[in-house]
């Protein structure tokens, strides 16, 4: 019997890789330009750290972790935690007052797989510690859109503001009212949901309850003073950046540290997973988990995704890998000279392949093609003796005889 990949985790195979490096390395030089330093976290973290973090009440901690239930340690369903773990561990509020902080790896929540959701899925993971101003809010998002102009993908942006502790007690009792005359009519995870958070009803993707909660009152009309001020903020700076915007006061979070600020980035070209980014603000999170009162605000972005998206949007060739050159050896003393050529090279950095088969020119052709070759380099005997070979453009087809002392000095001018 064949082992195969257990259910909901992936392969990433060679002809994906090339846009998953897309996504990493547009994504680092956005994030460069903002500012921002790479962290590494483990991915085996204290159970506690999530159940504290994420609320015990939520699906991920109740139905979603990967547990080792004797070793109370779990594999991160989400970065956030992580991350602000090793903020605290490391005290890294006493070496900058604002740390602008980011991560790249997998998660883990065992949940059922459908399109762009594994159960080992990729995070993009954005976090600014520090600062409570809600132009940094609005900057963030700004840099969710800058990377999406980037990567050349279309998305909408959706804000909304989750109120704070002052206020959103008395938005609570409103919403468990309303949702208490409909209770009969939603579905069992809803009914279990009002009592224990009330919010996260109108968080519920089943057509059904979303039906119930079309006229449910919204948070915005209940902020107090301090977070109406600041979502007014957030919106004028959006503007002030030409960054885009719709207010969807039915937009929560799932996880229960958020405060304020929450939005996402959404495409109507994925079915039913429509956010490709969600994010918001946690101010009081860092405390929660045993750290000083600082504020922080952040996003995960799914990579698997923004693959499915960039798929969707550029026709895909069947080339595993881009180089440089290709060079075909006929004959053993011109494989022995390839062979050596070929390491000469990738030595000073260009990206070189042979056969080492013996194969004919022509599959050695085919072979080049399919490499994504720029160019095609043929020795045989004659050429040694001659110091001279035809470098083949594999674009155009044009060739040109060039003398084989020069081969390292023409590519390295020509690939720059």
């Amino acid at each position: 019997m064949k082992i195969k990949a257990l259910n909901g985790f992936k392969d990433i195979l060679p002809d994906e890789i090339l846009l998953w490096r897309r996504v990493e390395e547009n994504a680092r030089s956005v994030l460069e330009r903002f500012h921002f330093a790479e962290v590494r976290v483990p991915v085996l973290e204290k159970t506690e750290l999530f159940s504290r973090s994420i609320g015990a009440d939520t699906d991920i901690v109740e139905k979603e972790m990967y547990t080792f239930v004797d070793k109370q340690i779990t594999m991160r369903p989400e970065a956030t935690a992580s991350l602000m773990r090793s903020y605290i561990e490391h005290s890294m509020h006493g070496l900058r007052p604002v740390q602008r902080l980011f991560t790249i790896g997998p998660m883990f929540r065992h949940e059922r797989p459908q399109k762009g959701r594994q159960r080992q899925f990729h995070q993009l993971d954005v976090e600014v510690l520090g600062s409570a101003s809600p132009r940094l809010d609005a900057e963030l998002m700004s840099l969710g859109d800058a990377l999406f102009a980037e990567l050349g993908v279309t998305t909408s942006l959706e804000i909304n503001s989750l109120g704070c502790p002052a206020c959103r007690p008395g938005y609570r009792r409103v919403l468990l009212a309303f949702i208490e005359e409909r209770l009969d009519n939603l579905c069992e995870d809803c009914q279990r949901r009002s009592v224990r958070n009330p919010l996260r009803v109108l968080d519920c993707k089943k057509q059904g309850c979303r039906r119930q909660v079309e006229e449910a009152p919204s948070v915005i009309d209940y902020l107090c003073e301090g977070c109406s001020v600041h979502f007014t903020e957030v919106r004028r700076n959006l503007e002030l950046l030409e960054v885009e915007y719709k207010v969807n006061k039915f937009m929560v979070r799932g996880l229960d540290y958020y405060v304020r600020t929450t939005f996402e980035f959404i495409t109507d070209q994925l079915g039913a997973q429509s956010a490709v980014c969600a994010g918001g603000r946690y101010d009081g999170l860092i405390e929660m988990l045993g750290g000083p009162k600082i504020p922080g605000i952040g996003f995960a972005m799914g990579i698997e995704r923004l693959v499915l998206l960039l798929k969707q949007h550029e026709e895909q060739s069947d080339k595993i890998a881009e180089i440089d050159l290709f060079i075909a050896g006929l004959g053993e003393e011109a494989a022995d000279y390839s062979f050596k050529l070929m390491h000469e090279l990738r030595g000073q950095g260009l990206r070189v392949a042979m056969d080492l088969d013996g194969k004919s020119l022509k599959s050695q052709m085919k072979q080049a093609d399919r490499a994504g070759a720029r160019y095609a380099l043929i020795v045989g005997s004659q050429e040694l003796a001659d110091n001279q070979a035809p470098l083949r453009d594999m674009e155009s087809g044009e060739q040109t005889e060039l003398n084989l002392d020069s081969i390292a000095s023409f590519l390295t001018d020509a690939v720059e």
